[in-house]
């Protein structure tokens, strides 16, 4: 291997003496094998495993051959990205333009040496690797040239209130959650935190759109002093259901309103996940919905608005599925109860968000799978 770091390649083929020599060949060359007798049980490993680095596949395979797979591979979003490679038994000209108008890299005859079949894995991996660490590099400078940030350097100071959130991008890659803190004055402020589908680059593209709508309507209702979450939400929602651009793509919203005077806030929600409010006085989680469908789904997004009292020591706290997400060895799960849980017995120490940050929040690179972010707003 070129790099200190451990390559996982799918290999599949329905030849199991075949598949059983590749597999002995690449351990011995480092490499972290799975294997697969057939596209069918390669796609049900895909679904339940953390994606491979590089898929090998055999072309000439029953009920589903390597043409089919990579045509299905294509139309599931997760793995489209995945460097693809054919095995064959031969060479046909006409089969490899089809292969390669599916996105293969290569193509592999299956009398080559095995050691030369790893050397052209090891140098398509090598070659991947370069061009994505200088486009993940190329990104990072327009971004930061352009001074784009969907992420807030510092919290808004609020009367009475103390405020806090935590963000780690999926792969350390700038991804589809976003932040937004505006204060419109000494009595109101708004929380933003979205959430973009999709994953890194592609979605962090999207959030910028998104947030200059939203910080646009809420800047425009705090002009005319009309302060309704709901009425905020469906002036977004519309302009993003006639844009070109992003009407076919879809985000997640939470929007708050924090009023410093009464000690309410205001808050109405866009396909996300249920708000969690800390009592302090009798110590318990409760949820708080919202009926607002995603952002850009339909023109009427049927956003409705809850009016939230914190007393005392109360807490409230906004995530994104980041944070509920995780993959195990039985594949991709989702548990909201399980971080709710989590959550509670920090929630009566003073640097409880500091503590939670140390423990809850820091997941192992193989069981994230998104964006996380979440949004404390403490009532002192």
């Amino acid at each position: 291997m070129t790099d200190h770091t451990i390559k996982k390649i799918l290999l599949v083929d329905d030849n199991p003496l075949f598949l059983k020599l590749l597999n002995k060949a690449f351990k011995n060359a480092g490499f972290e094998c799975v294997t697969a007798e057939s596209a069918e049980l390669a796609m049900e490993l895909l679904k339940s495993k953390p994606p491979p680095d590089i898929i090998l596949s055999d072309y000439n395979m029953p009920r589903m051959n390597g043409l089919q797979f990579r045509k299905n591979l294509m139309a599931e979003g997760d793995f489209t990205n995945i460097p693809f490679v054919f095995l064959t038994q031969f060479s046909d000209e006409e089969l490899m333009i089809e292969g390669l108008d599916l996105k293969a890299i290569d193509y592999i005859i299956k009398n080559t040496p095995v050691n030369i079949i790893i050397s052209k894995v090891n140098n398509i991996l090598h070659t991947v690797d370069k061009q994505y660490e200088l486009s993940e590099m190329e990104l990072k400078k327009a971004a930061t040239s352009l001074n784009i940030k969907s992420i807030p350097a510092r919290v808004p100071d609020i009367n009475g209130f103390a405020v806090n959130f935590w963000h780690k991008a999926y792969q350390d890659i700038p991804g589809g959650d976003f932040i937004d803190f505006i204060k419109v004055n000494d009595r109101y402020a708004f929380i933003v935190l979205g959430d973009v589908m999709g994953k890194k680059w592609m979605a962090w593209f999207f959030t910028i759109g998104f947030l200059s709508y939203i910080r646009s309507a809420v800047r425009f209702s705090a002009f005319n002093e009309e302060y309704s979450t709901a009425t905020i939400l469906y002036k977004v929602n519309n302009v993003i259901c006639f844009d070109d651009v992003l009407k076919d793509i879809l985000a997640s919203l939470s929007l708050l309103l924090v009023d410093s005077e009464t000690n309410k806030v205001l808050y109405s929600g866009a396909g996300d996940l249920p708000l969690l409010h800390y009592k302090a006085v009798n110590k318990t989680l409760t949820q708080i919905r919202s009926s607002g469908l995603l952002l850009g789904l339909f023109p009427n997004g049927n956003y409705n608005e809850e009016e939230i009292f914190l007393e005392k020591d109360d807490k409230l706290f906004a995530f994104t599925d980041g944070l509920i997400d995780f993959r195990d060895a039985t594949g991709k799960k989702s548990d909201y109860n399980l971080f709710t849980d989590s959550l509670l017995p920090f929630l009566t120490t003073p640097d409880y968000f500091d503590k939670l940050k140390e423990d809850i929040f820091k997941k192992t690179p193989e069981s994230t799978v998104d964006d996380s972010s979440i949004i404390s707003l403490h009532k002192i």
